[in-house]
């Protein structure tokens, strides 16, 4: 080949066209590309809250009505707190009450039970007024007995008289002759025993009249039929007078 040719095809019109580049660094490649990344994105949520905005749809309207929600939610709980003490301090008050109630009804009751007692302390009175002469005679005007709060605890009460003019002195002592059921068969208790017969709590003296009250104690598993007391004077092994009460 000439070597006109050979020069001409090189560096002349129909040579190959040289293309000349700019060496740049790959990290500003990068940095290049996240810019223009952040751009597109910002763009894009820009027109996304426009979007929104005009569908009708606002943000700071949804916040505002989010922190009322919020203020309307803590304030129902504020006033369900005070609902809640304020039904407390009820239920407080009404318990109160109850028990003043309660009170009242026992204490009723007691007033009651001692009006029909003072009733008939004065009818014995007026009976032994009338019959206040005659012999000296000592008699059992009223006898009963009561089951009392702890099991096999009974509680009685006796009234004693002494008739005649003369104010003799009676000295003497109670005895109670329990008839139970015990353990299936019948069985009899004497209270105080015989190891108790200078027990002060059974002990008695008076001239005219007197009431007496006191508890004794028995198997808790016994059931108690009927009680019988008796009234013996001092130095004296057979009783001036018996009554017996039946328990229901």
């Amino acid at each position: 080949m000439p070597l006109s040719r050979t020069l001409r095809r090189r560096w002349g019109i129909a040579a190959p066209r040289l293309t000349v580049r700019t060496h740049v660094a790959w990290y500003w490649r990068a940095l290049i590309i996240t810019a223009g990344l952040s751009i597109a994105l910002a763009a894009a949520m820009w027109m996304y809250d426009a979007g929104r905005r005009f569908a009708g749809f606002d943000a700071s309207a949804l916040e505002s009505e989010r922190a009322q929600l919020r203020q309307r939610v803590a304030d129902l709980e504020d006033e369900a707190r005070r609902l809640r003490a304020g039904a407390a301090s009820s239920e407080s008050r009404l318990q109160i009450e109850k028990a003043a109630t309660a009170q009242l009804a026992r204490q009723l009751k007691t007033a009651e039970t001692e009006i029909v007692r003072l009733r008939e302390d004065l009818a014995f009175f007026d009976h032994l007024e009338i019959h206040s002469a005659g012999d000296e005679k000592v008699a059992i005007s009223r006898f009963k007995v009561e089951s009392d709060v702890l099991p096999g605890e009974y509680r009685y009460r006796v009234l004693v008289t002494q008739g005649g003019r003369k104010e003799r002195e009676f000295n003497g002592r109670l005895q109670f002759v329990v008839n139970m059921q015990l353990r299936g068969s019948d069985s009899t208790l004497v209270i105080p025993g015989e190891q108790q017969q200078d027990n002060t709590a059974y002990r008695i003296n008076f001239r005219r009249f007197l009431r007496a009250e006191g508890s004794f104690k028995i198997d808790p598993g016994a059931k108690v039929r009927s009680v019988q007391v008796r009234i013996l004077e001092q130095g004296a092994d057979q009783p001036r007078v018996t009554q017996s009460y039946t328990m229901l």
